[in-house]
């Protein structure tokens, strides 16, 4: 059982390595109907527009796609469509999370499903000491034979000693990094094992992609991607050419005023991606509460930035 799993950990990491340096990450949404049922054949329409800007990696379930508002029965749904999408093509990890207990029974649900690795959201509600978030992972970990991403955001904050213990977790593969310290990430970054992955998941990554890479952390998700593939592509494409008049266009004429527009309403980092996604055409339906869909005036300066954003991309809508 043992060499399976590091089999499996090793396949997943060669290829989760060769697609973060390929792509951005995607994470998509989970189309709701009007009456906020899960609607499967809505989100598989709308995965192959994801899947088709050939992304590093795809990431179901995560907070984008919504995880806190799924059922078990909804995620396996979701998970299950996402791995017949991708079909091998990229590899999918799955979110999971709250304790550790239910953390299990969605790592389960998923490694039933045939995801790659799940990526570990930070747990609920409570704050918890050093030991106790290296504890989780280690539960989690002896339950499933998924590779694992840990999440650091919130209330889950790993110190330099912490992160070589939970690299040392057999089945921990990487570490995905929402803080947007760079001092604190550039001591994980030296304290990891080689080839332990990391990237970057700050709300709008593109923001501080270029300093992200300055500590050895490259690879990033992106949100936009979730709604214009071909923006953040040409964000990528500028960025993996060292291309930084392009970046910089981009950066002011569109990511900078998508990211104040964001911060007017909690939950924008979801809701107004969903919205974008809806004035593009796709079939991703309404947030589920307790996130609310944007008002007016905001889906009107949404439209607005996204045609400015696509026409700086040279796409058309």
């Amino acid at each position: 059982m043992r060499r399976q799993h590091l089999h499996t950990e090793t396949v997943a990491v060669d290829r989760l390595r060769t697609g973060m340096a390929r792509g951005v990450l995607s994470f998509p949404l989970t189309s709701f109907t009007a009456e906020g049922e899960l609607d499967v054949d809505g989100y598989r329409s709308y995965l192959e527009t994801q899947l088709a800007a050939a992304p590093g990696a795809v990431f179901p379930a995560c907070g984008t796609g919504e995880f806190f508002s799924l059922d078990e029965d909804e995620y396996r749904r979701v998970v299950t469509a996402t791995v017949e999408a991708a079909d091998g093509r990229v590899p999918v990890v799955a979110g999971i999370g709250y304790g550790w207990a239910q953390a299990v029974r969605f790592a389960r649900i998923a490694e039933e499903a045939g995801a790659d690795a799940v990526l570990v959201l930070p747990h609920y509600l409570v704050a918890a000491p050093q030991d106790g978030l290296v504890a989780q992972l280690e539960q989690i970990a002896a339950r499933t034979r998924l590779p694992l991403i840990a999440y650091q955001r919130g209330q889950v904050t790993f110190t330099a000693g912490s992160l070589r213990r939970i690299a040392a977790i057999p089945g921990v593969v990487g570490l995905k990094d929402g803080h947007s310290d760079l001092d604190r990430l550039q001591r994980l970054t030296l304290a990891a094992p080689e080839g332990f992955l990391f990237f970057n998941g700050a709300s709008t990554a593109e923001i501080q992609a270029r300093a992200y890479a300055t500590v050895g952390v490259p690879a990033y998700s992106s949100a936009v991607h979730a709604f214009a593939p071909e923006i953040a592509g040409a964000f990528f494409t500028a960025l993996a050419k060292g291309d930084h008049d392009r970046i910089d266009t981009l950066l002011r004429g569109f990511y900078v005023p998508l990211v104040e527009l964001r911060d007017r309403v909690p939950g924008y980092a979801v809701s107004l991606v969903k919205a974008a996604a809806r004035l593009r055409g796709h079939q991703v339906g309404p947030v589920r509460a307790p996130l609310t869909d944007p008002g007016r005036d905001d889906l009107a300066a949404l439209d607005a930035l996204l045609n400015t954003g696509l026409d700086l991309a040279g796409a058309t809508r």
